[in-house]
């Protein structure tokens, strides 16, 4: 079964330090986020990818969103973005916002269901951030096995796939919100996936800086 790892309320760079080589050696970790516990492995790392489509039961051709700590860990999975992006994540990020760009020459195919896309979100708790600073990158899709609930606590993760995992990070219950927005950068603005961050508030930051081009919204999930 995963070892549960209790998150203190304010960790030092040596908590991370362990569970950094545990990443790039091909871990696989559950943690929470904004809204429930995620599948955290290293998108460098092709046996970590494969052990998290295993470990979900999913279903081949459905591209992994990932996590990010900062911006500068954009320059390895992002392709050419439009201008507006930047003002998207600057008005959005860290928070529940996943931009859906043209992905970077290279990378796992297991990331991105051979789209040429890729998903990519710098999420608002301050752990997961601090965690990603030092692991690079990692998945970000939900734990559990697909079309199960999600998880939102530890507890219920290492039920539902504790002998998939290597560790769970604990940080408390996740607050079972919304998952995040995807919207789409790749040509003009599509929402892809509703979410907490509205139509309306893309729409308004498109305004601001003198895009006129209206958010499409599809149901794509």
């Amino acid at each position: 079964m995963a070892k549960i790892l209790p998150v203190p309320a304010d960790p030092s760079p040596s908590f991370f330090v362990p569970i950094a080589d545990l990443v790039h050696r091909g871990g696989l970790l559950a943690v929470g986020t904004e809204s429930s516990y995620a599948l955290a492995a290293s998108v460098s790392n092709p046996t970590a990818l494969d052990r998290v489509i295993e470990a979900k039961e999913r279903p081949s051709g459905k591209p992994l969103l990932v996590l990010i700590g900062e911006r500068s860990q954009l320059d390895a999975l992002a392709g050419s973005v439009p201008s507006w992006f930047h003002a998207m994540i600057d008005e959005f990020w860290p928070g529940p916002l996943t931009v859906i760009v043209p992905a970077k020459h290279g990378l796992s195919p297991v990331l991105t269901a051979g789209t040429g896309t890729i998903g990519i979100r710098e999420p608002a708790p301050a752990f997961l951030r601090a965690l990603l600073r030092h692991t690079g990158p990692l998945t970000g899709t939900s734990a559990n096995r697909s079309g199960q609930p999600s998880c939102l606590t530890a507890d219920e993760v290492e039920a539902s796939l504790g002998h998939d995992v290597d560790l769970i990070l604990d940080a408390g219950p996740a607050p079972g919100n919304r998952p995040s927005t995807l919207l789409s950068v790749v040509d003009e603005p599509v929402i892809l996936r509703a979410g907490p961050v509205s139509a309306e508030e893309i729409q308004g930051v498109l305004s601001q800086i003198g895009l006129l081009v209206p958010v499409k919204e599809t149901a794509v999930e």
